[in-house]
Parts: C-alpha cells; structure tokens; sequence
C-alpha cells in the first residue's frame, strides 16, 4: 500500500470505532412478527426477537404489520414501537 491508502485506512478505523460506540436513539422498521399477552414480537437491529411494547395509546396493531422501533440510547431493553410504516 502505498502512503495516502495507509492514512486513509487509519482515518477509516478510527470513525468506525467511534461510529459503533455512539450511543444515540436509533429508530427503525422492522416486522411485528406475533402478538401475545405480554406485548408484540418483533425482530430487532441484531436478528433477535423481542417482546416489545407500543407507546401509542389505543392504537391496535396486527401481525405482519411494518412499525417504527425505537432503542432509546442504543438500549435494546428499553426498545418499544413508535409509529407505524407506510408501504
């Protein structure tokens, strides 16, 4: 590699790590996959079925329905349903 790809790929590393260390809210779509008593199941950022809560009252959401999820922080304990998708 020659010196300008070396600084470049060093540069690249050093956002990446502190891209995946960010904490923020991270808001995305995903597919309520069941309903059950304890709330809706879904499939979060990492693969992994939830069970989640919707924060909307009143609101009645049916399996295989697109939503908006919400990890608050980046804690997926606290990740709960905020909206529903369009098409």
């Amino acid at each position: 590699m020659n010196f300008k790809q070396e600084i470049f790929k060093s540069v690249q590393d050093m956002v990446d790590r502190a891209v995946a260390n960010c904490k923020a809210d991270r808001t995305y779509k995903t597919i309520i996959k069941r309903i059950t008593k304890k709330g809706y199941i879904i499939t979060d950022r990492t693969g992994c079925d939830r069970t989640v809560q919707c924060c909307i009252p009143g609101l009645e959401l049916r399996e295989m329905q697109i939503v908006w999820v919400k990890e608050p922080m980046s804690d997926l304990k606290g990740i709960h349903i905020c909206g529903v998708a369009g098409k």
